[in-house]
């Protein structure tokens, strides 16, 4: 079963290693994050994300959020 919907890294593995879920899934902060798997291994810092921008036919908060490399 994969969980999504509001979950951070804490809460993501501990519903994983509860046995609440088999896998977590993040949309938002993966749009807003494109190393996100990387961010969470370290336990570094997340841009935040703008709805305004989700799924608006444009290129615009989806190009534009910074890698963690560019963030530092």
């Amino acid at each position: 079963m994969i969980a999504a919907g509001g979950f951070v890294r804490e809460t993501a593995a501990a519903a994983v290693a509860g046995g609440r879920a088999d896998a977590v899934a993040f949309g938002r902060l993966f749009i807003a994050n494109p190393d996100l798997p990387e961010r969470l291994r370290r336990g570094a810092p997340l841009n935040d994300y703008d709805r305004s921008t989700f799924y608006g036919g444009g290129e615009r908060g989806y190009t534009d959020y910074p890698a963690l490399g560019a963030a530092a």
